[in-house]
């Protein structure tokens, strides 16, 4: 498609979720990227202008990230105004933020997911942390960015784990720990880009090392065999479709140590159907791997848009 082709795009960013702040970065990427290759496309903030006025749009590139942006919610206002728009529906939006239901279905269709229990009040912590074994992860079921994340590492500290995920969220779930390595599959379209080996320097991913920290390494190639990361890039379009995904998103997994046959299982983590787009983002260094700029990630990204 040529750049006119497009018509008049919108880019959604900011918005009200936590993330905010990572999508506005996003967004304004996004944006100049669009509007370098002549796109007609224009800033719009579901937070402060009215979403009425996207009927004047003949296209959505959505830059929102979390509650309100990738959960569904502009995903349906969208489809009831029949514009065409960016990344997944409403049904796999609202499944891919939620990480317990997206857990549970990759599970009943036979995909490995590490061991977890849903937490509340009244859960047993100390049979919790028996049942998962230390260390073990605690995190709100509906945020992104690992906004409300904990690493537990010794026992007696779930319960205040437990507290300050249920800040964010009134569904808290605790997470055996995989301690292989973290990696995550980038998906354009109906393609599995390279896999990108995760290396924090923290204790974990956590927000700082993702958006902050100038000394988290990315690898790729990440390191697997040729064989292996094939597998995993098919696995990780399977697990995005079970979902119902489409357009472009990111699946996350991690690799335990490995067993007595010397390979390592994978364990998938969670998807992200709005992926960031900042320097610091995943899906633009994946994307950069298979010989796509930043640029034509975008215009790929927006010629997928659809509705329906």
């Amino acid at each position: 498609m040529n750049a006119t082709d497009f018509g008049k795009v919108a880019v959604l960013f900011g918005g009200r979720s936590a993330e905010r702040p990572v999508s506005l970065v996003s967004g304004a990427r996004v944006l100049a990227a669009l509007q370098r290759q002549g796109v007609d496309a224009q800033a719009f903030d579901p937070a402060t202008d009215k979403l009425d006025a996207l009927s004047a749009y003949d296209r959505v590139f959505i830059a929102l990230h979390g509650r309100y942006g990738e959960d569904g919610t502009i995903q349906g206002v969208l489809e009831l105004m029949g514009i065409p728009y960016t990344g997944s529906g409403v049904l796999a939006s609202a499944l891919g933020i939620d990480k317990w239901r997206t857990k549970t279905l990759w599970r009943a269709a036979g995909l490995p997911v590490p061991d977890y229990v849903l937490l509340d009040e009244a859960s047993d912590y100390a049979e919790v942390e028996r049942q998962l074994g230390l260390p073990l992860f605690v995190k709100p079921a509906n945020e992104g960015s690992s906004i409300g994340i904990s690493k537990v590492r010794q026992s007696g500290e779930l319960a205040a784990a437990y507290a300050q995920a249920a800040r964010h969220d009134t569904v808290v779930i605790a997470e055996r720990a995989i301690l292989g390595g973290e990696y995550t599959a980038a998906i354009v379209g109906d393609q599995a880009l390279p896999i990108i080996k995760i290396e924090p320097q923290g204790e974990f991913y956590d927000y700082d090392a993702k958006y902050l920290r100038d000394d988290t390494a990315y690898l790729c190639p990440c390191g697997l065999s040729a064989e292996r990361e094939s597998e995993l890039r098919r696995q990780a379009l399977e697990a995005f479709r079970v979902l119902g995904g489409r357009g472009w998103g990111r699946v996350d997994f991690l690799l335990d140590e490995k067993g007595g046959d010397g390979r390592q299982a994978a364990y998938f983590l969670e998807v992200n159907t709005s992926p960031g787009m900042t320097d610091h983002s995943l899906v633009p260094m994946a994307a950069r791997a298979a010989g796509m700029s930043y640029e034509q990630l975008v215009l790929r990204v927006l010629a997928l848009a659809t509705v329906g």
